[in-house]
């Protein structure tokens, strides 16, 4: 089969690899006819290399039909129409019974200290081949799958495998009160998704960054933006849109690769350009984060708020400044979006008014075999490239 394969910095090729197998009994295999390029694998393509094989297979924001299924792989049948989430889970240990499905016990990486397994996410998540492929081999699929209905286009129910139950957590987590503010932080595919579900619930909404074409999607909306380019000091402007106060909650959708002190740039790059054996255990270790979108998002965030984290980060010893959230009293959620607790608020939403814009919601649709050019123009934020489907 065709695949898309990791094989360096700012390197993926297409390469002709092995069909996957059933290899457990609750294993299952689909033809993949829609899988996304989502932001953090641009981590991978440019920062955490180090964790990644040549080779390897991306992605991991596949939908597709059941063309095989193990012996225990529950109620799953082939023929079915399915989205696969993109953690691992079983369904059945203690913490998928807490719906932390980001940390079930099953399929946690132990070795790393890591939760869940991901698909196509390097080995600190287990090294399980993605769905950037024709095919792609399941693993706990007696769980791992949300089943659709067959008529609707795959850009309807494509983006339950990550996007939009990642911009709902975003969005619950950030604990807006009913009539309250939000900031959202980068416009990318999350940042977009969830100031368009907080809209939809009733928040007024800034969405902020610095791409105009990312900023001209939510324009058409009708939802407020802020070119963060246009702005002398971020904090003051909304401040002074939200009675001097702040908005009750920010989501930074940014993460790691924000744009900021050039010393932490420079640091970020060159410790994705050492050799792996010494680049792993410093970006275990060490603090490697480009950390301007979360200072910016306490600094905006009012007294008493919320901060919600749905952006990648990777450092473990990153300055935080305590006495600040402290002082504010600031709240902090984060963490993986756990997929199938979500599924049931989003699925009724997922009909034809489309409220959310689901259908149009990419910016690009390519064949498979362009992966490497869909890569270059979504790294760089060239050609309007916001959401990237491929089509194996």
């Amino acid at each position: 089969m065709r695949a898309v394969t990791w094989q360096g910095k700012r390197d993926v090729t297409v390469e002709n690899v092995p069909d996957p197998k059933i290899e457990e009994p609750t294993d299952a295999i689909i033809k993949v006819t829609s899988t996304n390029i989502c932001g953090s694998d641009l981590h991978l393509y440019e920062v955490l290399g180090a964790f990644m094989s040549p080779g390897d297979i991306l992605g991991h924001e596949p939908m597709g039909i059941v063309e095989e299924v193990g012996s225990d792989a529950g109620h799953l049948a082939v023929g079915d129409r399915v989205v696969i989430p993109f953690q691992i889970s079983c369904g059945a240990c203690h913490m998928c019974g807490q719906e932390l499905y980001t940390q079930c016990e099953t399929t946690q990486v132990r070795e790393q200290g890591m939760g869940a397994a991901l698909f196509g996410y390097s080995k600190l998540y287990g090294s399980v081949p993605g769905g950037q492929a024709e095919y792609l081999r399941v693993p706990q699929a007696q769980f791992t799958h949300i089943k659709v209905p067959g008529e609707a286009p795959d850009s309807r129910y494509v983006y339950l495998s990550d996007v939009l139950p990642t911009a709902w957590q975003a969005v619950a987590y950030a604990d807006i009160p009913p009539g309250g503010s939000v900031t959202v932080l980068g416009l990318g595919p999350i940042g977009d998704m969830a100031a368009r579900i907080a809209a939809y619930q009733g928040a007024d909404v800034i969405a902020v960054d610095r791409v105009p074409e990312r900023l001209t999607r939510l324009d058409a909306r009708g939802i407020p933006t802020i070119n963060f380019d246009e702005v002398d000091d971020l904090g003051d402007v909304i401040r002074d849109r939200t009675n001097g106060r702040g908005t009750d909650a920010v989501i930074d959708a940014v993460g790691m690769e924000a744009h900021g002190s050039p010393i932490n740039k420079f640091m970020q790059q060159a410790v994705g350009l050492l050799p792996d054996a010494v680049a792993e255990p410093l970006m275990q270790q060490a603090g490697v984060d480009r950390l301007a979108a979360f200072y910016s998002a306490i600094d905006i965030v009012r007294r008493g708020g919320t901060i919600s984290l749905s952006g990648v980060y990777g450092g473990t010893a990153d300055p935080i400044p305590m006495l600040t959230l402290f002082d504010k009293q600031i709240q902090l959620r984060m963490g993986q979006a756990n997929v199938k607790k979500w599924v049931p608020s989003i699925m009724p939403l997922l009909h034809d008014d489309d409220p959310l814009g689901v259908d149009s919601f990419a910016t690009h649709e390519l064949p498979l075999d362009d992966a490497p050019h869909a890569y270059d123009i979504f790294q760089k934020k060239a050609d309007g490239a916001v959401k990237v489907v491929l089509k194996p």
